[in-house]
C-alpha cells in the first residue's frame, strides 16, 4: 500500500516537545510543536489521522479524523480559541495537503513532528522529524533545508522528497513561515496567562 501525507495532523507522545535537537534554556524563548499520526489504514470507528499541538510542552489543541474536529485544550487552548489565528490553524490541520508517498509492505504509521522556536523576536529553529512504525528515519532541519538519514533504508524517501522542490519549499514554509507566524501570537497569549500554582 501507500501512505499519503494528505492530512499531517498530530500524535501521541511519540517525539517529546521540545524535541532533542531543539532546546529550551532561557527565558523568552517559546517552542511550538505539531504531532501527527497518521495510519495507512484503520478500523471503522478508529481515526486514520491524528494530531496534538504543544506551546512548551504543553498540550493545548487536539485533532483526530473521526471526529474532524480541532478541539482547543485548557487555559491557552481557551484563549487561542478567540483569536483569528485559530481560524488560521484550524484550516491548516484540516485541509493540510502533503504529497509525498511511501511504499510500505503491509499496514504501517507514519509519525511526523513540526517544530519550531523563538527567542528574542525572532526564529531560532525550525526542523520536522520523521517516523515509520514508530522508528526515526529522517530530520530536516528546515533552517537551512539540510537532511539527516537516521535509517538508512530512508535513503530513497530522501532523495525523492530532496528532488521535489516544491516539497521542500512547503514544508520550510509551514515550520519557518507559518509556525514561527503562530507561535508569535500564542507567546503573546501565554505570557498573558497566569503563573501556575503547582507542579
Amino acid at each position: 500500500p501507500r501512505m499519503s501525507l494528505t492530512c499531517i495532523p498530530v500524535l501521541m507522545g511519540l517525539f517529546p516537545c521540545p524535541g532533542p535537537h531543539l532546546h529550551l534554556s532561557l527565558t523568552g524563548a517559546h517552542s511550538l510543536c505539531f504531532n501527527f499520526t497518521i495510519k495507512s489504514w484503520s478500523r471503522p470507528g478508529q481515526p486514520w489521522c491524528e494530531a496534538q499541538v504543544f506551546m512548551n510542552k504543553n498540550l493545548f489543541l487536539q485533532y483526530d479524523s473521526d471526529s474532524n474536529m480541532v478541539k482547543p485544550l485548557g487555559l491557552l487552548g481557551k484563549k487561542v480559541n478567540a483569536t483569528s489565528t485559530w481560524g488560521e490553524l484550524t484550516q491548516m490541520m484540516l485541509l493540510l495537503d502533503i504529497k509525498p508517498q511511501i511504499k510500505t509492505s503491509g499496514p504501517s504509521t507514519l509519525q511526523v513532528e513540526m517544530l519550531c522556536q523563538r527567542e528574542a523576536e525572532r526564529c531560532t529553529g525550525a526542523s520536522w522529524q520523521f517516523a515509520i512504525n514508530g522508528e526515526k528515519c529522517l530530520l530536516l532541519d528546515a533552517m537551512n533545508m539540510t537532511w539527516t538519514v537516521i535509517n538508512h533504508e530512508a535513503s530513497k524517501i530522501k532523495e525523492t522528497w530532496k528532488k521535489d522542490r516544491g516539497l521542500e519549499k512547503y514544508f520550510r514554509k509551514l515550520s519557518v513561515g507559518d509556525c514561527d507566524h503562530w507561535l508569535r501570537e500564542f507567546s503573546e497569549q501565554w505570557e498573558a496567562m497566569p503563573e501556575p500554582t503547582g507542579n
